[in-house]
């Protein structure tokens, strides 16, 4: 089954460098460095014995960094290698991590190129965050004696149904990963079923929970509250993906009748939709001010777009409220924790099956509130900004769950270390 995988991927990879191009005109990063995705790294020498630690994009890098610090005290002579799939991720790892560890793209899952991958880094331990499985770099790793990870790892129903489809594909691969590090017991279970050994698999936790905000953000954030939002009511609807902005747009003018000093602030999940977002905020006839201009915000500007990346924290500290996009259309929902940590109130809507037992649990708790529909949202925002004590409520509510459940990143680094320690 593999064979055929490979055979597949070679053939389709020319119109995959197609879509990278075609990516490009919008987002001209997908562009660059374009050879790194097929292992080609010219004369530039890497080092070797490298710590490597793959995290798709921005939200799983955000999520590892507490634990590639951790790490990096505990091997201070290690190198460090974190690799990713996306521009954005790319960006932030060397916005936050600089030249503390080294960057390429994660290369293509074909056997010559993982090949050639591995030969250069020579890593001495695989972690990979939360589900991603590669068949020919796992059969390589399990080749080349290299301890290979699972951490921070989710599988919902619905994709472990899709995984057993393909079992001479998925299994193998599986029996390539030393250990998997689940989020929940229902993660744990449904790895199991798509053919992971139940002695490879343990409930850490979600690392996420873990999130360190720096004293400084909160001052900077109060810092922007005061001076840039000064006298507004701040909306925050971040992370969010096509079709959701025009969801906000539409209700924007009830709101403004329930909060008449309303500010929306919109933060695009992607880069590439920077554009697009204003443009949806123009056509609605919301007065727009754009983040990158620097232009100051006038008493009667509805919608501030965010075309910045890695300000996301700052902007959810001077907010009022919060809502956490790519839930009100079927994306599965991003980091709710964030904004948790800053003291906002969360909001969130109703396709979260990318944290499905988190989403519950806050319901449940009242920590934070999830709007099925528009009406849902309305009344959300009316119930938050009349009743401040409710509010209150809400974020010292979140605080005890994101209390209560952080130590996944420790239990995380104590598996590693172990695994290292049998190299």
């Amino acid at each position: 089954m593999r064979q055929l995988y490979t055979i597949l991927f070679y053939l389709f990879t020319p119109f995959i460098l197609l879509r990278l191009y075609w990516r490009g005109f919008k987002a001209p990063e997908y562009r660059n460095r374009w050879k790194e995705r097929l292992a080609l790294y010219g004369n530039n020498h890497y080092s070797q014995d490298v710590i490597w630690i793959h995290a798709v994009s921005v939200g799983e890098s955000e999520a590892v960094f507490p634990l590639i610090r951790r790490l990096q005290s505990a091997y201070p002579n290690d190198k460090f290698l974190i690799t990713t799939t996306t521009p954005t991720g790319s960006e932030r790892v060397k916005k936050v991590m600089g030249d503390s560890v080294l960057h390429v793209y994660l290369p293509y899952d074909l056997p010559v190129v993982v090949q050639r991958f591995i030969a250069v880094f020579q890593p001495k331990i695989a972690i990979i965050m939360e589900k991603e499985i590669w068949p020919n770099l796992y059969k390589q790793c399990d080749q080349s004696n290299i301890p290979l990870m699972i951490i921070n790892a989710r599988l919902s129903l619905k994709s472990a149904t899709a995984y057993k489809k393909i079992p001479a594909l998925v299994k193998p691969a599986l029996t390539c990963v030393h250990k998997i590090a689940t989020q929940t017991e229902e993660d744990k279970q449904n790895f199991i079923a798509i053919g992971a050994e139940s002695f490879s698999v343990d409930v850490t936790g979600n690392i996420k929970f873990d999130i360190d905000v720096d004293e400084k953000i909160f001052n900077q954030a109060l810092l922007l509250k005061n001076k840039l939002f000064a006298g507004r009511y701040v909306f925050i609807v971040a992370s969010t993906h096509s079709g959701e902005e025009a969801i906000f747009y539409a209700l924007y003018p009830e709101i403004k009748k329930i909060i008449p000093n309303v500010l929306l602030v919109v933060v695009p999940r992607h880069p590439e939709r920077f554009v697009e977002a204003e443009g949806l905020a123009q056509n609605a006839t919301l007065k727009t001010c754009v983040r990158s201009t620097k232009q100051p915000l006038e008493s009667d500007t509805d919608v501030y777009i965010v075309d910045t990346m890695g300000e996301l924290k700052l902007l959810y500290g001077a907010a009022d409220i919060s809502f956490v996009g790519g839930s009100m259309v079927p994306v599965g929902g991003h980091n709710i924790l964030e904004p948790a940590a800053l003291n906002i109130p969360v909001i969130f809507g109703p396709y979260m099956t990318n944290s499905k037992e988190m989403a519950k649990n806050v319901v449940v708790l009242g920590a934070a509130i999830q709007c099925l529909d528009q009406h849902g949202i309305i009344h959300t925002v009316r119930r938050l900004f009349e009743n401040p004590v409710e509010k209150e409520r809400m974020v010292a509510t979140m605080a005890d769950f994101l209390k209560n459940n952080r130590g996944a990143t420790e239990r995380t680094q104590g598996m590693i270390t172990t695994l290292l320690e049998q190299q």
